[in-house]
Protein backbone atom coordinates (compact mmCIF):
# COMPACT_ATOMS: atom_id res chain seq x y z
CA UNK A 1 0.00 0.00 0.00
CA UNK A 2 1.34 3.45 -0.85
CA UNK A 3 -1.46 5.55 0.57
CA UNK A 4 -0.57 7.68 3.54
CA UNK A 5 -2.79 9.32 6.08
CA UNK A 6 -5.08 12.00 4.78
CA UNK A 7 -4.09 15.54 5.71
CA UNK A 8 -4.93 16.22 9.32
CA UNK A 9 -4.76 19.97 8.97
CA UNK A 10 -7.89 21.86 9.92
CA UNK A 11 -9.04 25.40 9.18
CA UNK A 12 -9.02 26.91 12.66
CA UNK A 13 -6.03 26.21 14.85
CA UNK A 14 -6.38 25.92 18.58
CA UNK A 15 -3.90 27.79 20.77
CA UNK A 16 -1.91 26.40 23.66
CA UNK A 17 0.47 27.59 26.35
CA UNK A 18 3.39 25.59 27.68
CA UNK A 19 4.74 25.41 31.22
CA UNK A 20 8.28 24.04 31.33
CA UNK A 21 10.29 23.03 28.29
CA UNK A 22 12.81 25.87 28.21
CA UNK A 23 16.39 25.85 26.97
CA UNK A 24 18.22 22.75 28.20
CA UNK A 25 15.05 20.67 28.50
CA UNK A 26 14.34 17.69 26.26
CA UNK A 27 10.68 16.77 26.29
CA UNK A 28 9.22 20.24 25.80
CA UNK A 29 10.68 20.51 22.33
CA UNK A 30 9.33 17.04 21.51
CA UNK A 31 5.83 18.19 22.49
CA UNK A 32 6.08 21.39 20.42
CA UNK A 33 7.34 19.63 17.30
CA UNK A 34 4.77 16.86 17.63
CA UNK A 35 1.89 19.32 17.97
CA UNK A 36 3.14 21.27 14.97
CA UNK A 37 3.30 18.16 12.79
CA UNK A 38 -0.43 18.22 11.98
CA UNK A 39 -1.02 21.97 12.10
CA UNK A 40 -4.04 21.65 14.38
CA UNK A 41 -2.71 23.88 17.17
CA UNK A 42 -0.04 26.51 17.67
CA UNK A 43 1.82 27.75 20.69
CA UNK A 44 0.81 31.24 21.84
CA UNK A 45 2.11 31.61 25.40
CA UNK A 46 4.62 30.17 27.78
CA UNK A 47 6.37 30.07 31.10
CA UNK A 48 9.21 27.83 30.01
CA UNK A 49 11.42 28.10 33.06
CA UNK A 50 11.61 29.42 36.60
CA UNK A 51 14.41 31.56 35.17
CA UNK A 52 12.62 34.32 33.24
CA UNK A 53 15.63 34.94 31.00
CA UNK A 54 15.37 31.34 29.85
CA UNK A 55 11.67 31.86 29.14
CA UNK A 56 12.40 35.00 27.13
CA UNK A 57 15.10 33.29 25.07
CA UNK A 58 12.90 30.26 24.43
CA UNK A 59 9.91 32.43 23.52
CA UNK A 60 11.95 34.56 21.17
CA UNK A 61 13.22 31.50 19.32
CA UNK A 62 9.62 30.33 18.98
CA UNK A 63 8.53 33.73 17.66
CA UNK A 64 6.13 34.45 20.51
CA UNK A 65 4.83 37.83 21.63
CA UNK A 66 6.95 38.93 24.58
CA UNK A 67 3.79 40.02 26.40
CA UNK A 68 2.77 36.38 26.56
CA UNK A 69 6.02 35.16 28.09
CA UNK A 70 5.38 34.94 31.81
CA UNK A 71 7.47 34.90 34.98
CA UNK A 72 5.40 32.20 36.68
CA UNK A 73 2.72 29.70 35.77
CA UNK A 74 0.33 31.48 38.12
CA UNK A 75 0.84 34.72 36.22
CA UNK A 76 0.37 32.96 32.90
CA UNK A 77 -2.86 31.20 33.86
CA UNK A 78 -4.40 34.30 35.38
CA UNK A 79 -3.45 36.57 32.47
CA UNK A 80 -4.44 34.12 29.75
CA UNK A 81 -7.82 33.40 31.34
CA UNK A 82 -8.72 37.09 30.93
CA UNK A 83 -7.71 37.46 27.28
CA UNK A 84 -10.28 37.42 24.48
CA UNK A 85 -7.80 35.38 22.44
CA UNK A 86 -6.84 33.13 25.35
CA UNK A 87 -5.19 29.76 24.91
CA UNK A 88 -7.40 26.69 24.59
CA UNK A 89 -5.25 24.25 26.56
CA UNK A 90 -2.13 24.06 28.71
CA UNK A 91 0.81 21.68 28.18
CA UNK A 92 2.81 20.74 31.32
CA UNK A 93 6.37 19.50 30.74
CA UNK A 94 8.03 20.10 34.11
CA UNK A 95 9.65 17.63 36.53
CA UNK A 96 7.10 15.38 38.24
CA UNK A 97 6.99 17.32 41.50
CA UNK A 98 5.27 20.32 39.90
CA UNK A 99 2.62 18.49 37.85
CA UNK A 100 -0.18 18.54 40.43
CA UNK A 101 -0.01 22.18 41.47
CA UNK A 102 0.22 23.42 37.88
CA UNK A 103 -2.48 21.09 36.56
CA UNK A 104 -4.85 21.97 39.40
CA UNK A 105 -4.33 25.69 38.83
CA UNK A 106 -4.88 25.28 35.07
CA UNK A 107 -8.11 23.35 35.59
CA UNK A 108 -9.36 25.85 38.15
CA UNK A 109 -8.80 28.56 35.54
CA UNK A 110 -10.95 26.51 33.14
CA UNK A 111 -8.16 25.33 30.87
CA UNK A 112 -7.99 21.85 29.39
CA UNK A 113 -4.69 20.14 30.21
CA UNK A 114 -2.05 17.91 28.63
CA UNK A 115 0.54 16.63 31.10
CA UNK A 116 3.58 14.38 31.03
CA UNK A 117 3.47 11.20 33.06
CA UNK A 118 3.36 10.38 35.89
CA UNK A 119 0.49 12.82 36.23
CA UNK A 120 1.22 13.38 39.94
CA UNK A 121 3.56 12.01 42.61
CA UNK A 122 0.68 11.06 44.95
CA UNK A 123 -2.42 9.03 44.20
CA UNK A 124 -4.76 11.31 46.14
CA UNK A 125 -3.59 14.24 44.02
CA UNK A 126 -4.40 12.38 40.80
CA UNK A 127 -7.89 11.66 42.10
CA UNK A 128 -8.28 15.36 42.94
CA UNK A 129 -7.46 16.32 39.36
CA UNK A 130 -10.02 13.83 38.12
CA UNK A 131 -12.66 15.34 40.40
CA UNK A 132 -11.99 18.84 39.06
CA UNK A 133 -12.15 17.56 35.47
CA UNK A 134 -15.54 16.01 36.14
CA UNK A 135 -16.89 19.06 37.96
CA UNK A 136 -15.77 21.47 35.25
CA UNK A 137 -16.22 19.14 32.25
CA UNK A 138 -12.63 19.60 31.11
CA UNK A 139 -10.35 17.33 29.07
CA UNK A 140 -7.13 15.96 30.53
CA UNK A 141 -4.57 14.09 28.40
CA UNK A 142 -1.56 12.22 29.82
CA UNK A 143 1.18 11.68 27.25
CA UNK A 144 1.77 7.94 27.34
CA UNK A 145 3.39 8.27 23.95
CA UNK A 146 3.82 4.69 22.82
CA UNK A 147 0.10 3.97 22.47
CA UNK A 148 0.18 6.46 19.60
CA UNK A 149 1.95 4.02 17.26
CA UNK A 150 -0.41 2.73 14.52
CA UNK A 151 0.82 -0.84 15.08
CA UNK A 152 -0.19 -0.65 18.74
CA UNK A 153 -3.73 0.28 17.70
CA UNK A 154 -3.72 -2.72 15.36
CA UNK A 155 -2.53 -5.11 18.07
CA UNK A 156 -5.22 -3.82 20.43
CA UNK A 157 -7.88 -4.53 17.81
CA UNK A 158 -6.43 -8.00 17.10
CA UNK A 159 -6.65 -8.85 20.80
CA UNK A 160 -10.19 -7.46 21.06
CA UNK A 161 -11.24 -9.71 18.16
CA UNK A 162 -10.13 -12.76 20.16
CA UNK A 163 -7.44 -13.78 17.68
CA UNK A 164 -5.00 -14.59 20.51
CA UNK A 165 -7.66 -16.52 22.42
CA UNK A 166 -7.64 -16.31 26.20
CA UNK A 167 -4.69 -14.22 27.42
CA UNK A 168 -2.41 -16.40 29.58
CA UNK A 169 0.88 -14.59 30.08
CA UNK A 170 2.25 -11.09 29.44
CA UNK A 171 5.88 -10.02 29.36
CA UNK A 172 6.91 -6.39 29.19
CA UNK A 173 10.43 -5.04 29.31
CA UNK A 174 11.91 -1.59 29.02
CA UNK A 175 15.70 -1.60 29.37
CA UNK A 176 17.95 1.45 28.95
CA UNK A 177 21.60 2.03 29.84
CA UNK A 178 21.81 5.81 30.15
CA UNK A 179 22.12 5.68 33.96
CA UNK A 180 24.66 2.86 34.07
CA UNK A 181 27.09 5.44 35.45
CA UNK A 182 26.53 8.24 37.95
CA UNK A 183 25.54 10.65 35.19
CA UNK A 184 23.59 12.79 37.64
CA UNK A 185 26.84 13.78 39.37
CA UNK A 186 28.10 15.44 36.17
CA UNK A 187 25.33 18.04 36.20
CA UNK A 188 23.36 16.42 33.37
CA UNK A 189 19.91 17.94 33.83
CA UNK A 190 17.71 14.98 32.89
CA UNK A 191 19.63 12.57 35.09
CA UNK A 192 19.80 15.02 37.99
CA UNK A 193 16.08 15.57 38.45
CA UNK A 194 14.97 12.01 37.67
CA UNK A 195 17.20 10.57 40.40
CA UNK A 196 16.19 13.21 42.95
CA UNK A 197 13.18 12.21 45.10
CA UNK A 198 12.43 15.88 45.74
CA UNK A 199 11.69 16.29 42.02
CA UNK A 200 10.85 12.82 40.69
CA UNK A 201 8.78 11.48 43.59
CA UNK A 202 9.04 8.05 45.19
CA UNK A 203 10.42 6.20 42.15
CA UNK A 204 12.83 6.82 39.31
CA UNK A 205 12.91 3.73 37.09
CA UNK A 206 9.34 2.50 37.62
CA UNK A 207 8.01 6.06 37.57
CA UNK A 208 9.88 7.02 34.43
CA UNK A 209 9.71 3.92 32.20
CA UNK A 210 8.11 1.06 34.14
CA UNK A 211 4.84 2.97 34.13
CA UNK A 212 4.91 2.87 30.32
CA UNK A 213 4.74 -0.94 30.49
CA UNK A 214 1.71 -0.81 32.78
CA UNK A 215 -0.09 1.64 30.52
CA UNK A 216 0.75 -0.26 27.34
CA UNK A 217 -0.45 -3.62 28.66
CA UNK A 218 -3.63 -2.08 30.02
CA UNK A 219 -4.31 -0.33 26.70
CA UNK A 220 -3.69 -3.42 24.58
CA UNK A 221 -5.49 -6.03 26.66
CA UNK A 222 -7.99 -4.19 28.86
CA UNK A 223 -6.95 -6.52 31.71
CA UNK A 224 -6.91 -5.22 35.28
CA UNK A 225 -4.06 -5.93 37.68
CA UNK A 226 -5.28 -8.04 40.61
CA UNK A 227 -2.03 -8.19 42.58
CA UNK A 228 1.68 -7.62 42.13
CA UNK A 229 5.03 -8.38 43.72
CA UNK A 230 7.86 -5.92 42.99
CA UNK A 231 11.56 -5.63 43.69
CA UNK A 232 13.01 -2.17 43.10
CA UNK A 233 16.80 -2.06 43.01
CA UNK A 234 19.32 0.69 43.64
CA UNK A 235 22.05 -0.90 41.54
CA UNK A 236 24.19 2.21 42.00
CA UNK A 237 24.20 2.49 45.82
CA UNK A 238 24.54 6.28 45.96
CA UNK A 239 21.13 6.71 44.34
CA UNK A 240 18.16 7.28 46.65
CA UNK A 241 15.74 5.97 44.00
CA UNK A 242 15.48 2.77 41.95
CA UNK A 243 17.33 2.29 38.68
CA UNK A 244 16.18 -1.29 38.02
CA UNK A 245 12.89 -3.06 38.76
CA UNK A 246 11.29 -6.50 38.41
CA UNK A 247 7.54 -6.94 38.86
CA UNK A 248 5.44 -10.12 38.88
CA UNK A 249 1.71 -9.66 38.31
CA UNK A 250 -1.63 -11.45 38.38
CA UNK A 251 -4.55 -10.12 36.33
CA UNK A 252 -8.27 -10.26 36.85
CA UNK A 253 -8.73 -13.03 34.25
CA UNK A 254 -6.14 -15.29 35.92
CA UNK A 255 -3.30 -14.46 33.52
CA UNK A 256 0.22 -13.90 34.85
CA UNK A 257 2.74 -11.21 33.96
CA UNK A 258 6.36 -10.21 34.36
CA UNK A 259 7.64 -6.66 33.84
CA UNK A 260 11.28 -5.58 33.85
CA UNK A 261 12.43 -1.98 33.57
CA UNK A 262 16.03 -0.85 33.88
CA UNK A 263 18.23 2.17 33.32
CA UNK A 264 21.51 0.34 33.94
CA UNK A 265 21.17 -2.38 31.24
CA UNK A 266 24.37 -1.73 29.29
CA UNK A 267 23.92 -2.13 25.54
CA UNK A 268 20.27 -1.08 25.46
CA UNK A 269 19.11 2.22 24.00
CA UNK A 270 15.30 2.13 24.15
CA UNK A 271 13.98 -1.35 23.20
CA UNK A 272 10.63 -1.18 24.96
CA UNK A 273 9.04 -4.54 24.16
CA UNK A 274 5.75 -6.30 24.91
CA UNK A 275 4.90 -9.97 24.37
CA UNK A 276 1.35 -11.19 24.92
CA UNK A 277 0.61 -14.92 24.83
CA UNK A 278 -2.87 -16.38 24.46
CA UNK A 279 -4.38 -19.84 24.06
CA UNK A 280 -4.41 -19.52 20.23
CA UNK A 281 -1.56 -17.14 19.37
CA UNK A 282 1.05 -14.74 20.67
CA UNK A 283 2.03 -11.23 19.58
CA UNK A 284 5.29 -9.33 19.95
CA UNK A 285 6.15 -5.66 19.36
CA UNK A 286 9.29 -3.61 20.00
CA UNK A 287 9.53 0.19 20.10
CA UNK A 288 12.84 0.18 18.20
CA UNK A 289 11.05 -1.46 15.24
CA UNK A 290 7.63 0.14 15.74
CA UNK A 291 6.34 -0.34 12.21
CA UNK A 292 6.17 -4.12 12.56
CA UNK A 293 4.68 -6.75 14.84
CA UNK A 294 4.90 -10.53 14.85
CA UNK A 295 1.89 -12.76 15.43
CA UNK A 296 2.62 -16.46 15.96
CA UNK A 297 -0.13 -19.09 15.80
CA UNK A 298 -0.41 -22.63 17.11
CA UNK A 299 -1.88 -23.99 13.87
CA UNK A 300 -0.50 -21.83 11.05
CA UNK A 301 2.63 -19.91 10.03
CA UNK A 302 3.84 -16.83 11.86
CA UNK A 303 2.86 -13.45 10.38
CA UNK A 304 5.05 -10.37 10.21
CA UNK A 305 2.72 -7.37 9.91
CA UNK A 306 4.19 -4.26 8.27
CA UNK A 307 2.67 -0.81 8.74
CA UNK A 308 2.07 0.76 5.37
CA UNK A 309 2.30 -2.49 3.41
CA UNK A 310 -0.25 -4.73 5.11
CA UNK A 311 -3.87 -3.92 5.77
CA UNK A 312 -4.34 -2.98 9.41
CA UNK A 313 -7.47 -2.32 11.43
CA UNK A 314 -9.40 0.83 10.58
CA UNK A 315 -8.36 2.66 13.78
CA UNK A 316 -4.70 1.84 13.11
CA UNK A 317 -4.89 2.76 9.43
CA UNK A 318 -6.18 6.24 10.33
CA UNK A 319 -2.93 6.96 12.16
CA UNK A 320 -0.58 5.61 9.50
CA UNK A 321 0.97 8.63 7.82
CA UNK A 322 3.38 7.56 5.09
CA UNK A 323 3.93 4.65 2.66
CA UNK A 324 5.60 1.37 3.54
CA UNK A 325 9.35 1.32 3.95
CA UNK A 326 9.42 4.87 5.30
CA UNK A 327 9.79 4.49 9.09
CA UNK A 328 7.33 6.26 11.35
CA UNK A 329 8.73 6.81 14.80
CA UNK A 330 8.57 8.60 18.13
CA UNK A 331 7.54 12.05 16.87
CA UNK A 332 4.74 10.59 14.78
CA UNK A 333 3.44 8.53 17.73
CA UNK A 334 3.53 11.63 19.92
CA UNK A 335 1.77 13.60 17.18
CA UNK A 336 -0.94 10.93 16.95
CA UNK A 337 -1.75 11.31 20.65
CA UNK A 338 -2.01 15.06 20.17
CA UNK A 339 -3.95 14.77 16.92
CA UNK A 340 -6.71 12.74 18.57
CA UNK A 341 -6.77 14.99 21.65
CA UNK A 342 -6.83 18.28 19.73
CA UNK A 343 -9.47 17.06 17.28
CA UNK A 344 -11.68 15.96 20.18
CA UNK A 345 -11.11 19.25 21.97
CA UNK A 346 -12.00 21.25 18.86
CA UNK A 347 -15.19 19.22 18.51
CA UNK A 348 -16.03 19.78 22.16
CA UNK A 349 -15.49 23.53 21.86
CA UNK A 350 -17.72 23.56 18.77
CA UNK A 351 -20.43 21.63 20.63
CA UNK A 352 -20.19 18.59 18.36
CA UNK A 353 -21.02 15.11 19.70
CA UNK A 354 -18.10 12.84 20.60
CA UNK A 355 -17.97 9.04 20.50
CA UNK A 356 -15.57 6.54 22.06
CA UNK A 357 -13.20 6.55 19.10
CA UNK A 358 -12.99 10.35 19.19
CA UNK A 359 -11.77 10.10 22.80
CA UNK A 360 -9.09 7.46 22.15
CA UNK A 361 -6.30 9.31 23.94
CA UNK A 362 -4.80 8.56 27.39
CA UNK A 363 -6.79 10.54 29.94
CA UNK A 364 -6.83 11.26 33.64
CA UNK A 365 -8.06 7.75 34.51
CA UNK A 366 -5.00 6.27 32.81
CA UNK A 367 -2.95 8.80 34.76
CA UNK A 368 -4.51 7.62 38.03
CA UNK A 369 -3.79 4.00 37.14
CA UNK A 370 -0.15 4.84 36.44
CA UNK A 371 0.38 6.58 39.77
CA UNK A 372 -1.31 3.69 41.59
CA UNK A 373 1.01 1.23 39.83
CA UNK A 374 4.07 3.19 40.95
CA UNK A 375 2.86 3.39 44.55
CA UNK A 376 1.99 -0.32 44.73
CA UNK A 377 5.40 -1.30 43.32
CA UNK A 378 7.19 0.85 45.88
CA UNK A 379 4.98 -0.52 48.68
CA UNK A 380 5.68 -4.12 47.68
CA UNK A 381 9.42 -3.56 47.45
CA UNK A 382 9.58 -1.71 50.79
CA UNK A 383 7.75 -4.58 52.48
CA UNK A 384 10.40 -7.06 51.39
CA UNK A 385 9.11 -7.84 47.90
CA UNK A 386 5.75 -9.19 49.02
CA UNK A 387 2.53 -9.68 47.07
CA UNK A 388 0.27 -6.62 47.26
CA UNK A 389 -3.45 -6.49 46.55
CA UNK A 390 -3.72 -3.99 43.68
CA UNK A 391 -7.46 -3.58 43.95
CA UNK A 392 -7.39 -2.48 47.59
Amino acid sequence: MIEGQESLETGKKLKYGMIGGGQGAFIGDVHRKSIALDGKAEIAAGCFSQNHKNTLVTGKRLGLDENRLYRSYEEMLEAESKRKDKIDFVVIVTPNKFHFDIAKAALENDFHVVCDKPVTTKLEDAHELARICRDKDLFFCVTYTYTGYPMIRHIRDVIAQGILGEIRFINGEYPQDWLATTLEETGQKQAAWRTDPNLAGISNCVGDIGSHIENMVSYLTGLKIKSLCARLDNIIPSRPLDDNASVMLEYDNGAKGLYWSSQIAVGNDNPFKVRIFGSKAGVEWCQEAPNHCRISYIDKPTELISRGRDQMSASAQKLSRIPSGHPEGYFEAFANIYSVFITALAMKIAGEPLDEEDLDFPGIEEGIQGVKFIEKCVESSNKGTTWIDFLA
